[in-house]
This record gives structure tokens, C-alpha cells and sequence, in this order.
């Protein structure tokens, strides 16, 4: 059979027309697929900034927590520095401590009979001496730890011979050094004091008048603040350790 239409004439024509769209849609479809995208990146934007707000805030106050934490444990820090610094000093006094007790009484029992002591200087180091007066002069500047200046008088050059040689016998006596030993001048009058200040200790023309270091080279050398006490070596300084002529010079 043949198919028939049945629309009205009058009305075909608009099935039949095409549509007239133009350009002006494709502009409005790709303007509103703009301002969507922009509206997207705005959100995202906003949320990424809420987020690191967030962070941020939560990141202060982890730190506050931190900084009342170590406030808080300070004090067993501070307890625990000074308690290491109370024990180097501690070990520092410790280790430069020297028995003077021990060497006065050792001194007094090797003392012979014929030896008269008139000056005794006991130092621990030699920038300083009895009284707090400055030394370190003479043989007493070659000691760097303990010693003893001795000065004092004895029967002839034998006398300070022995003596030398009890004082080398001392606990803790590294070295001996004379610093003087001489009889009475040829010509001058025994006790006169002449050539000593006053202090010539010299009566008869026998007695010989000494200056003696006994060093201490084994013992700790004090430590300064902030250090560790050691021990020195002996120096080999040549003529320390004189030992003054027994009979050639007496009479």
C-alpha cells in the first residue's frame, strides 16, 4: 500500500524547516562551562585554605604543648648540669689536693739533729706562696706542682749533705734542688748577719747557711676552673740537683 500523510499542509512546512541555531549558543554553553570551573577552583581554593588554617592551629598548639612540656622538665636538665659540674669539681679539687700534713710530720721526722730551719715555704704551684705572695723565681719556678722552699743552717756542708739526702728519702720526693749553700765569708765575723739582711743564721765559722727546693713532680698540678688536675713529668734540668762539697769548703 501506498503510505499516506495525514498532517495538514499548512503544517508540513515547519517538519521539514531546518533549525537555525548559530553561533550564540556555543558562546552561552562556553561561558556557563567557564564560570562552573571557576566556581569549582574558588571552592577548592577556600577548602585547601580551611584545611591549612586548621593545621596550622593544630600545629601552635602541639608546640605550646611541647614548650609547657620542656618548661616543665627543665629544672631536672638544670639539676642534672649542675650535678655534673659539682662532680668535676669535685674530682678537679679531688685530684689537685696535696697531703701538706703527711709531709710536714714526714719532714719532721727526717729533720737531723744538726739542721736548723729558719724559713719554710710550702706552695702548691709556683705563681703563688705562703702569705698569697706572688713566687716562682729561682728553682721554685722550675717546679710546676708542689714543693718546699727550705732555708736554714747546718754543721758545715756535711750537714746539708745529710740532710739532702734525708730529704730525698721523703714520700712523694722527686728531685732536690740546692739553690745556696755557703760557709761564713773568709774575713767576716760569724753572726753578724752580714750579706743576709739580718737573717744570717751563720754563729760559728763552721755553720753553713742553705736554700734547698724539695719537689713534688709525681703529685697532681692544681687545675685552673674547668679543667682536670694531671701530673708532670720531672724536668732533667741540669744542676737541680746539686748536692754542695762536704769538706772543701769547710774551715
Amino acid at each position: 500500500m501506498r503510505p499516506v500523510n495525514l498532517i495538514p499542509p499548512e503544517e508540513r512546512r515547519g517538519q521539514n524547516a531546518p533549525l537555525r541555531t548559530g553561533p550564540i549558543a556555543y558562546i552561552v554553553l562556553g561561558a556557563l562551562v567557564a564560570l562552573l570551573g571557576a566556581v569549582t577552583l574558588v571552592v577548592l581554593t577556600n577548602n585547601q585554605i580551611v584545611d591549612r588554617k586548621d593545621e596550622l592551629a593544630q600545629v601552635k598548639q602541639e608546640d605550646a604543648a611541647t614548650a609547657a612540656k620542656a618548661q616543665q622538665l627543665s629544672a631536672y636538665t638544670d639539676y642534672q648540669l649542675l650535678s655534673e659540674q659539682r662532680a668535676t669539681t669535685v674530682k678537679s679539687l679531688a685530684d689537685s689536693r696535696f697531703d701538706w700534713e703527711r709531709v710536714m710530720r714526714e719532714l719532721s721526722l727526717v729533720l737531723p739533729g744538726d739542721v736548723w730551719l729558719t724559713s719554710l715555704d710550702a706552695s702548691a704551684s709556683p705563681g703563688a706562696t705562703a702569705g698569697g705572695e706572688s713566687g716562682g723565681g729561682g728553682l721554685r719556678g722550675a717546679v710546676a706542682g708542689p714543693a718546699l722552699e727550705i732555708s736554714g743552717c747546718a754543721s758545715g756542708q756535711k750537714g746539708v749533705a745529710g740532710f739532702i739526702s734525708a730529704l730525698k728519702d721523703m714520700d712523694g720526693v722527686t728531685r732536690v734542688g740546692v739553690e745556696s749553700s755557703a760557709l761564713p765569708p773568709v774575713g767576716t765575723a760569724a753572726g753578724t748577719g752580714e750579706g743576709g739582711g739580718g737573717t744570717d743564721c751563720r754563729t760559728r765559722n763552721f755553720i753553713a747557711q742553705f736554700t734547698v727546693v724539695v719537689a713534688f713532680d709525681a703529685a697532681p698540678v692544681p687545675a685552673a676552673e674547668g679543667e682536670v688536675a694531671v701530673a708532670v713529668e720531672p724536668e732533667a734540668a741540669e744542676g737541680s740537683e746539686e748536692e754542695p762539697a762536704a769538706e772543701a769548703s769547710e774551715g
